[in-house]
């Protein structure tokens, strides 16, 4: 058998637009797994918001893989054990804390260490409608911080930027001709833009995996939906867009399936593993 790495971002592509993983993608998705392939969720979410998708597919009993915070943190499910970390350097939160005060945006970051009992995210700023679906979906609490650039003194794992999505494409331009040699920076969705390490997006991080673990390239499947996705789309070997994917997503994959509330990812399966 050729064993596979089905590599999945979470929303628009692993749940439904209810936020949910339908019966019939998560019946799919285990029997690929008994039969020996491999699932990792790759997703810019913090770990604490892909905990519950973890343990819906059982990928702690059949060896699954989390790729959080767009890979700039790597956990083996199966121990729970942080294979590689990459973080992002506090000098660099507090340079873009000074332009989203410029720039009337919303800033956070996210106290989730080792030695943090119950990871939260430290708002720099406001809470915002965007913000609060940030919370929302990953389960955390939001703290606003009065001395931001005090409070974040260590190096973290990626800093979350929120802007009207009018004004998010061209504040997502003037980041990167600001500051793109220094970190790279990605909009994950029209709302969200996304500051880490150079070394961490998701082509990147499942490269160190796939180096980690011995699996040839060749044997890499890759679903996605957003911007931060195109990464990962244009390194597999099959690179698939859903159905409904951005459409830049779109543009750079091998493959376009149906939409997440079509049960998209069991095409993928059916067409390119049980083929």
């Amino acid at each position: 058998m050729n064993k596979k790495l089905l590599v999945l971002d979470i929303d628009g592509t692993l749940t439904n637009s209810k936020k949910e993983i339908t019966p019939k993608t998560r019946e799919a998705l285990i029997s690929i797994m008994e039969e020996g392939h491999l699932v990792m969720i790759a997703s810019g979410r913090p770990t604490q918001g892909v905990r519950k998708y973890e343990e819906e597919l059982g990928l702690k009993k059949y060896g699954g893989y989390l790729l959080t915070y767009n890979g700039a943190r790597i956990t083996r499910c199966k121990d729970n054990k942080d294979i590689c970390t990459t973080k992002f350097s506090k000098e660099y939160v507090h340079a873009l804390y000074d332009y989203c005060c410029e720039k009337d945006m919303g800033i956070v970051t996210y106290e989730d260490f080792e030695d943090t009992p119950k990871p939260y995210i430290i708002s720099g700023r406001r809470t915002d409608e965007y913000l609060m679906l940030e919370a929302n979906i990953n389960n955390l609490d939001i703290r606003v911080s009065e001395d931001f650039k005090k409070d974040i003194n260590r190096d973290v794992y990626k800093v979350l930027m929120t802007a009207d999505p009018s004004v998010s494409e061209g504040l997502e331009k003037d980041l990167i001709d600001r500051f793109g040699a220094e970190f790279h920076i990605t909009r994950s969705e029209p709302f969200f833009i996304e500051a880490m390490n150079t070394e961490v997006d998701k082509a990147k991080s499942i490269a160190k995996v796939i180096d980690i673990l011995g699996i040839d390239h060749d044997s890499v499947i890759a679903c996605g939906d957003g911007f931060n996705d195109i990464s990962m789309v244009e390194y597999a070997a099959i690179g698939v867009a859903m159905g409904n994917a951005q459409q830049a997503v779109k543009d750079v994959a091998d493959y376009i399936t149906a939409t997440n509330d079509e049960d998209g990812l069991v095409e993928v399966i059916e067409k390119f593993i049980l083929h």
